[in-house]
């Protein structure tokens, strides 16, 4: 009985997407077996804006790939396997979403991973930049506030640097600031935004309570309390797994979201928002995150960081040191590369 009615409303849901000729978007998943790239892989395939999907690992993407193309929406599904399949997965690549690497074990911090992560992004990121030049770079791969600097000048060594094009995943925190806010007071999540600034990391997170839509209001403490949860959010999901991984499924789900927030802009839509960790002039740091307009090249505009609080601006301050050493250390890093 429950399949003859489940039917129906699948076939529904997929007539509620518009299916204009635009939505032909040609996804690759670089790291697409591991613990965000497999459920990242799904949402992606459930998307009606995702024609073509390419899944990269150095294990299992053969069967990833073969679990996924059963799926009944329309983006068609390849895994390939290993380096010399690389450059077959990215050629016509509109987009590249990389979750590759290593996750965080209690008691890590993000830059713990920096070592190994940092040769699989530089890797990953030279291939892109001589396969897929033009797609847009969504690197999710920790430690964010160093991969992203990585990325730049690897695409610079290779004479195809475009920094409204490369862009770090920080929407996790846009959506953990989001659900918290709401069990706080009662709201429905979906409608809350609020904007998160700086970085992705510990006190490099920073976000604007006082720019939340709907407004709301905290007396200091509980704001001191909530701001530290959304920091130290992903450490919370390290924790509670013990010792089995770090923020998966919430990560693809962020990871989703901001994919078809680009998509969407490349498509043509207008007055598309997301906060991302990019090249930036809005502070003294040369990367920063702040809400961007998106549009059919990447960045449209940097919305900047707007009218703050003076708590707020006192943990810009207080970010800036750590966010510039960060950056440092992702750069020379490719400039010590052999």
């Amino acid at each position: 009985m429950l399949s003859a009615l489940a039917r129906p409303a699948g076939a529904a849901l997929r007539r509620s997407f518009s299916t204009s000729a635009q939505n032909n978007a040609k996804v690759a998943v670089l790291g697409a077996s591991g613990g965000i790239g497999q459920p990242l892989s799904l949402l992606l395939k459930n998307s009606p804006l995702v024609s073509r999907l390419t899944l990269y690992d150095i294990a299992h993407t053969p069967g990833v790939a073969a679990d996924l193309s059963h799926i009944e929406t329309r983006a068609t599904v390849k895994g390939y396997l290993g380096p010399e399949q690389l450059p077959d997965c990215l050629k016509g690549c509109d987009l590249v979403v990389i979750p590759a690497g290593v996750p965080r074990k209690p008691g890590m911090t993000r830059d713990d991973l920096f070592n190994t992560n940092a040769t699989i992004v530089a890797t990953l990121t030279a291939a892109c930049a001589k396969h897929c030049p033009e797609a847009m770079i969504c690197i999710i791969s920790n430690p964010v506030n160093s991969t992203i600097p990585i990325t730049s000048e690897v695409f610079k060594k290779h004479g195809v640097y475009n920094p409204n094009k490369i862009f770090g995943v920080t929407t996790l925190d846009v959506v953990r600031a989001n659900t918290f806010v709401a069990e706080l007071k009662g709201l429905d999540p979906a409608r809350v935004n609020v904007p998160v600034i700086g970085g992705h990391a510990g006190k490099t997170i920073i976000p604007l309570i006082s720019q939340c839509t709907p407004k709301v209001d905290f007396p200091q403490d509980q704001l001191t309390t909530l701001t530290g949860r959304i920091q130290e959010a992903g450490t919370e999901v390290v924790k509670a797994k013990a010792g089995a991984g770090s923020a998966t499924l919430s990560m693809a789900y962020a990871g989703a979201r901001f994919v078809f927030s680009l998509v969407d802009a490349i498509n043509g839509k207008e007055g598309v928002v997301e906060c991302s960790f990019v090249k930036s002039q809005e502070t003294d740091c040369t990367y920063f995150s702040t809400p961007l307009l998106l549009g059919k090249k990447g960045i449209e505009k940097n919305l900047g960081i707007g009218k703050i609080s003076p708590f707020e601006e006192k943990m810009i301050a207080e970010a800036i040191p750590e966010l510039k050493a960060s950056i440092k250390k992702g750069e020379d890093f490719v400039k010590n590369m052999k």
